[in-house]
């Protein structure tokens, strides 16, 4: 969702239509703020951490949220979607937003929302980040996944896995292998 939300968002382009349009696709939850807490991104840097052995908790993530403080315990007038009540209000937030994307571009940066572990600093954070034009998160495109492996090995040039993150398709096809690896682990030998 937010890969899709930064990659179609330009300078000149409110923040706001552009989640409008990712909601309207099916890419956001429900409520964009789900989304937009970075708390889905967190869930995927917690796992991402414990595969690299860390001890680490939902809890321990340092998540800078996009949802302005003002809309976050927010709730939609009775009767109507909260997804496009939210989008509405989101909209008074969009000169703030312009202004973030618009410092970025005259630098020759662009604004990407990431998920970061440091083993070595056993750290993890989510938040949002500007990036040189040259930097294989620039590079991505429409809803693409990416994880840059920084090693000691992959050093200055980081190892880059890339590829589709959200959809229908995408998800089911994850949820399908999911459930294959449990049946299989469900079978008794014989």
């Amino acid at each position: 969702t937010l890969s899709y939300i930064f990659n179609t968002w330009k300078p000149g382009s409110n923040f706001s239509a552009i989640v409008a349009d990712a909601l309207a696709k099916g890419f956001t939850e429900p409520d964009p703020r789900d989304d937009l807490s970075g708390t889905d991104v967190a869930r995927k840097v917690v796992i991402l951490a414990r595969e690299l052995g860390l001890k680490v908790e939902l809890d321990d993530v340092q998540v800078e949220s996009l949802v302005p403080a003002a809309l976050q315990a927010w709730r939609p007038p009775a009767g109507e979607k909260v997804g496009e009540a939210f989008v509405r209000e989101l909209m008074a937030f969009d000169g703030e937003m312009e202004a973030l994307i618009k410092e970025a571009d005259a630098a020759g940066e662009v604004l990407r929302f990431v998920g970061s572990v440091d083993a070595e600093a056993q750290a993890v954070t989510v938040k949002l980040g500007r990036f040189p034009k040259d930097h294989p998160f620039a590079g991505t495109q429409f809803a693409d996944n990416i994880v840059a492996f920084s090693t000691r090995w992959y050093s200055p040039r980081p190892m880059v896995v890339q590829g589709p993150g959200a959809g229908a398709e995408v998800t089911a096809a994850g949820i399908f292998g999911d459930v294959r690896e449990v049946m299989q682990g469900m079978r008794r030998p014989r």
